[in-house]
């Protein structure tokens, strides 16, 4: 019985190293926890990046506006009964 006070104490520093310092401890898991975040918010970034470029591949496939388009905004093109002004701030 005289032994059963240091063994419990010295398991309740066991468990408070391991949840403070050791593996799986709560700065891991937070760090982990945030590592998460960040990668679900890139995630999500990508996702909505490749929902727009599949919409102007369907643009792009289904009609000439939309090259048209790209043509005047990428490449300055006009139509020849266009004319063209520059308006310089």
């Amino acid at each position: 019985m005289k032994f059963l006070g240091p063994i419990i104490i010295l398991l309740i520093m066991h468990f408070q190293y391991r949840l403070w310092l050791g593996d799986g401890s709560m700065k891991e898991t937070r760090a982990y926890q945030q590592q998460l975040a960040e990668l679900k918010k890139l995630g999500e970034e990508k996702r909505q990046r490749n929902e727009k470029l599949i919409a102007e591949v369907m643009d792009l496939q289904n009609g000439k506006e939309a090259i048209e388009e790209r043509a005047r905004e990428d490449l300055g093109m006009i139509r020849p009964e266009e004319t063209f002004f520059q308006v310089i701030e």
